[in-house]
């Protein structure tokens, strides 16, 4: 994923139930004459108007040249007025295509074979990708459908992406949104190292606090619009996104995590040390979702990892020494994509829980049962042989805070296998049969880790990770049903009618 999206910083919205905050439409009130121009660039005014001046432009019939600019520097000078910066320089805004931009996104996340293949184990472990897809194909799909604006730090400029660039319009909240990236660039950056993760996790981590604060100037710029601010119309027929049709749910809400749970990690930031908190936080960014999503320092706790596979079986020479680590936010989202996508879901999960928002600027929610107390991961995928006829696997590691903890995501983890109609083989071992998992899992816990082996066949878990002392079998393997550590696979309680209207592709319609 990181290296898909590494690229650029995108505005994302989807028109139903994953969308950034939209500002509002229409003049609120008609603000007074603005000041007279500054004799020298001051914060809150650019390139000849004040964030609180009132600007002629009608995007009913699209965007003028002149309107454009004006928009632009308004845009900018309310950016500074928010964030109390100036820019050191003015930033383009052009306009492109959603053709343009799928081709580019295609051409920048060109991987090798031995990625995507590395890649695609690490999103099948998550349950959110099967055996036969692609996950880069599914990102450029769902980002291909999502996106509605990027700033590139590589060519210091914003691009709106526009299914009608002939009648170009700009919402307010993307271009406020990217004109943040912009200025954070100016100041930090943003191409450096500092900001790319080298996990799955990692990456979403760092762009807590860079999507959190740009998703937070919109916030706030939105609060203005409601009451203070006069503000641009945008027209309703406008299109903002590609359509849903191409979009992976499940990939989808993990890539939102910085979007919805950044801007009460920076407000909470701002409101115990002001803008200087967060500044600090631009210089040693989050390391892992954990972080971000409950606001705390906890450092991910160090995974020793001894490779045993045999029998042709390796580790890909990708990654930290071959693996992963998705993080608290990934975990989430596998849970939460099986059981909506279930036809009854499965026992220890509820997928509405997304909706429950944890204050005023959250989008939804992160956290559950099964996937709180997450202490670290690493997901080693392995292949055997070459090419089309090559068998792969995954070894997957988790740390959690507690025997409790990591009993927890053990019980909801075998109940979303029971979903799938996996049968025990005994000692821990469990097959799926059929469908894009079919595959045979080892599912065991000692202490605060629990270790999931996945492989084509119940031999091959021997070969890709053989059994530890003491993770030895017992003469009389307890079935799944008696055992402490595995659910009871009973009757699925029926979930409840839902509520909110705007979550409903994240809360409606299993399939």
């Amino acid at each position: 994923m990181r290296r898909f999206i590494a690229l650029c910083l995108v505005s994302l919205v989807v028109s139903a139930g994953f969308a950034p905050i939209a500002a509002a439409d229409g003049p609120a009130v008609q603000q007074s004459s603005a000041p007279s121009d500054p004799d020298s660039d001051v914060v809150g005014w650019e390139d000849g108007y004040w964030y609180n001046e009132s600007i002629d432009v009608d995007q009913s019939d699209g965007l003028s040249d002149a309107e454009l600019d004006a928009y632009v520097a308004r845009s900018m000078a309310r950016v500074e007025h928010l964030r109390e910066r100036e820019f050191k320089q003015s930033v383009p805004v052009s306009i492109i295509t959603r053709e343009a931009y799928r081709e580019r996104s295609a051409n920048q996340s060109k991987t090798n074979d031995s990625f995507e293949a590395w890649n695609n184990q690490v999103w099948e472990g998550l349950f959110i990708t099967g055996e036969t897809d692609n996950v880069q194909s599914e990102l450029g799909s769902t980002l291909g459908s999502a996106v509605a604006g990027f700033y590139s730090p590589k060519d210091d400029e914003i691009k709106i992406v526009s299914d009608n660039p002939d009648e170009a319009v700009i919402d307010n909240a993307t271009l406020h949104h990217e004109l943040v990236h912009a200025l954070q660039d100016q100041y930090h950056d943003l191409s450096s190292k500092t900001y790319r993760g080298e996990t799955q996790d990692g990456d979403l981590a760092v762009s807590g606090v860079v999507e959190g604060e740009a998703n937070y100037i919109e916030y706030l710029y939105t609060e203005k619009c409601s009451g203070e601010w006069e503000c641009v119309e945008t027209p309703k027929t406008a299109g903002s996104g590609g359509g849903n049709s191409n979009l992976n749910l499940g990939i989808f809400l993990v890539i939102y995590q910085p979007y919805s749970d950044g801007p009460p990690f920076v407000h909470n930031l701002k409101q115990a040390g002001g803008w200087a908190a967060v500044e600090e936080r631009f210089a040693n960014p989050p390391v892992s979702t954990e972080q971000v999503i409950h606001t705390t320092d906890e450092q991910p706790v160090p995974i020793d990892y001894t490779d045993r596979a045999r029998n042709g079986w390796s580790l890909f020479e990708q990654g930290e020494n071959g693996s992963d680590t998705v993080g608290e936010a990934s975990l989430y989202a596998m849970f939460w994509y099986q059981d909506r996508e279930g036809t009854d879901g499965f026992d220890g999960f509820e997928y509405q829980s997304v909706g429950q928002q944890q204050g005023q600027y959250d989008r939804y929610n992160y956290q559950s049962p099964a996937t709180d107390g997450w202490g670290n991961d690493r997901l080693f995928p392995y292949a055997k042989g070459s090419g089309d006829d090559a068998e792969h696997g995954y070894v997957w590691v988790l740390e959690w805070d507690s025997p409790e903890d990591a009993r927890q995501f053990r019980t909801t983890y075998l109940s979303m296998l029971q979903a799938h109609d996996a049968e025990s083989q005994g000692s821990n071992v469990f097959v799926v049969e059929d469908g894009a998992f079919a595959d045979a899992f080892r599912v065991t816990r000692q202490g605060t880790t629990v270790t999931i082996v996945n492989a084509p066949t119940v031999d091959d878990l021997g070969d890709v990770r053989p059994r530890s002392a003491q993770e030895q079998p017992e003469t009389a393997s307890p079935s799944p049903t008696s055992s402490t550590d595995s659910p009871g696979f009973g009757v699925l309680v029926a979930l409840g009618a839902l509520a909110a209207a705007v979550l409903t592709a994240l809360r409606t319609g299993r399939r």
